[in-house]
């Protein structure tokens, strides 16, 4: 594991909006992009982890806004077909990337452009094409992620939701997290219902993305906080809001 540091000191200072026009616009299909393998990025994180570079997003596709909401479902049932590397690109451009160019803007709304939220990727052996099991941080500006722990942790994950094994099941499982410090600083309390309401837009802009990349998702906030954060191995600080198992519908 990385040395444990703090983390969204960088990220403070960014801004981020709501994404009307990310959306608005047809929603993105994937190509084939070469990528680096996991561990062979030069930049580090904070924690002193590699960051691996992901594919480049990409800003148009062949679904409509339309068609994602129409065809939107909570999926509890996955195939074990693997995700290529610019799927999981574009799931997590979709959840928090930078949406204009040379710019700070993200995918989603947060209060005050304070950036609470943080997204981790779950990926068992055979989740992702090139990369290894393990438990990843997407890291907005760089649009890269970084190990942050090793092995497959989606059956505990799946126990500290409950038992709801199907979790297990799905080849990646993001969880969406927000450290309520970088937002009550200037909202007070009421800097915990803005990130609850961050997290809702991530987890709706998930769900079309996996949409529209012919993926599907599913949705859980039934979970033991301390247990998912302790499998994740993160900051105590960063609390775990929403569960969503992605992957192809069987």
């Amino acid at each position: 594991m990385c040395e444990d540091k703090p983390r969204g000191v960088t990220r403070r200072a960014l801004v981020c909006t709501l994404a009307c026009s990310t959306l608005a616009a047809p929603l993105v299909v994937w190509k084939q992009f070469s990528f680096m393998v996991a561990g062979s990025g030069g930049e580090t994180t904070s924690k002193g982890c590699v960051m691996t570079t992901l594919p480049e997003p990409l800003g148009t596709g062949t679904c409509s806004v339309e068609q994602a909401v129409r065809e939107r479902r909570t999926v509890r049932s996955f195939s074990a077909k693997m995700l290529q590397a610019s799927q999981l690109s574009q799931l997590l451009w979709a959840a928090q990337g930078i949406t204009e160019e040379g710019g700070f803007k993200r995918a989603a709304p947060s209060a005050g452009a304070l950036f609470p939220m943080d997204v981790y990727a779950a990926l068992g052996s055979d989740g992702v094409k090139g990369f290894a099991e393990g438990i990843y941080h997407y890291e907005p500006v760089q649009h890269a992620v970084s190990l942050d722990g090793k092995g497959d942790v989606r059956s505990r994950l799946a126990r500290a939701a409950l038992s709801q094994s199907w979790i297990a099941q799905a080849p990646v499982v993001l969880v969406i997290t927000a450290e309520y410090d970088r937002i009550t600083g200037k909202y007070g309390q009421r800097g915990v219902r803005y990130a609850m309401i961050e997290a809702g837009h991530i987890a709706q802009n998930i769900f079309l993305q996996a949409r529209a990349l012919g993926l599907a998702a599913g949705i859980v906030g039934a979970f033991v906080d301390e247990e998912v954060t302790r499998v994740l191995m993160i900051p105590d600080s960063h609390a775990p809001l929403v569960i969503m198992p992605v992957g192809f519908m069987i």
